[in-house]
């Protein structure tokens, strides 16, 4: 939650009438302001996994759409769902369509052949079960890649021209202003409202698997570019690791705890360290192709000293060594901020 922070002394010149919602110390006062930030990881963290996320993401927008516009109903998989996820209008008529693909942390060319796949799978169920789609919106919290951008909106044009339809895209950005909306704003609290379940002392966090649409969307991501010029091969660890990473970041930039935010930024401090002494030290021993492994070794070391407050596993410190790089501040070989200057923004 965003926060106004005024000096004491500050304050004392405001004079002596109480102020709401103004909690005053001797170095500083807190004020909150605004709503917490909304993270679509959220989904993942709630249920544990990315089939949880899934399912979760897909009720959130049910509601969302319910909110907004009467007589919204679900279809129930019962063995299929005519590819509708929620639907308003009637059955034997005509119908706007919620389709719901949760693509995250960004939608790329790997998705594009299961948007395609849905699309085809609702205007042929309409065909043989007699209705007729006439909005169709496809819901994913993220934004898509600069291609992806550029595909979608030529496919959209086509397939509106094609199917005398109307195709409308709710991004993260969308959903975000639609959850901020009066009709939104009790979807957001459901979903959104930071809450921290209770954690065992010392319990780690659950390290999760990467499903292979996301992992394919990570093929573009700076970090894995800088492990290919380093000649690296095998890249499903990395892309695990930065997977559930990003998804501590996330998270913690969400609830906005300033003692979880601190200890982030110490780990990326002491990480980040790790990998300047390593590049610094290789560069100048001409075996920069060990880079790699050294810095696995330091981080193996420096793990247990990490700040606790984070329960990070050893794949989540590792992680953040990625999103280092990601971040355009590391890399894996001597011109890497040639490479990450040139790499496009996603």
């Amino acid at each position: 939650m965003a926060a106004l922070a005024l000096s004491a002394e500050a304050v004392r010149g405001l004079g002596s009438r109480p102020i709401v919602g103004v909690a005053v110390t001797e170095s500083a006062v807190t004020m909150a302001a605004g709503v917490p930030p909304i993270s679509f990881a959220a989904h993942i963290v709630r249920t544990g996994g990315t089939g949880g996320a899934r399912d979760d993401f897909e009720k959130m927008i049910a509601e969302l759409a319910a909110a907004t516009k009467p007589n919204v109903r679900m279809i129930a998989a019962n063995p299929g769902d005519w590819g509708i996820d929620a639907f308003a209008g009637n059955l034997g008529g005509a119908i706007a369509v919620w389709q719901s693909k949760y693509f995250y942390p960004v939608t790329a060319a790997g998705h594009r052949r299961t948007i395609q796949e849905s699309f085809a799978s609702v205007l042929k169920a309409a065909e043989a079960q007699g209705h007729k789609v006439e909005i169709w919106v496809l819901c994913i919290p993220s934004s898509m890649d600069g291609p992806t951008s550029q595909w979608w909106d030529r496919w959209k044009k086509q397939q509106e021209r094609d199917h005398s339809l109307v195709i409308q895209l709710w991004d993260e950005t969308a959903l975000m202003v639609a959850l901020h909306t009066p009709e939104g704003d009790q979807v957001r609290r459901a979903y959104y409202e930071p809450f921290t379940p209770a954690v065992v002392h010392g319990q780690l966090r659950l390290v999760l698997e990467i499903e292979d649409e996301n992992a394919a969307a990570l093929d573009s991501a700076l970090f894995v570019r800088q492990m290919v010029e380093a000649g690296h091969v095998e890249l499903d660890s990395a892309k695990r690791q930065f997977f559930n990473a990003d998804l501590v970041a996330r998270e913690i930039a969400h609830k906005a705890v300033p003692a979880e935010v601190a200890a982030l930024s110490s780990a990326d401090a002491t990480l980040h360290g790790l990998w300047e002494a390593q590049f610094n030290e290789c560069s100048a021993e001409g075996v920069l192709h060990s880079l790699h492994g050294r810095v696995w070794r330091d981080v193996c070391n420096e793990h247990d000293r990490l700040p606790k407050a984070l329960r990070l596993e050893l794949v989540h410190a590792w992680g953040l060594v990625h999103r280092l790089v990601d971040n355009r501040k590391a890399g894996w070989v001597k011109h890497w901020r040639e490479i990450a200057a040139a790499h496009p923004d996603t």
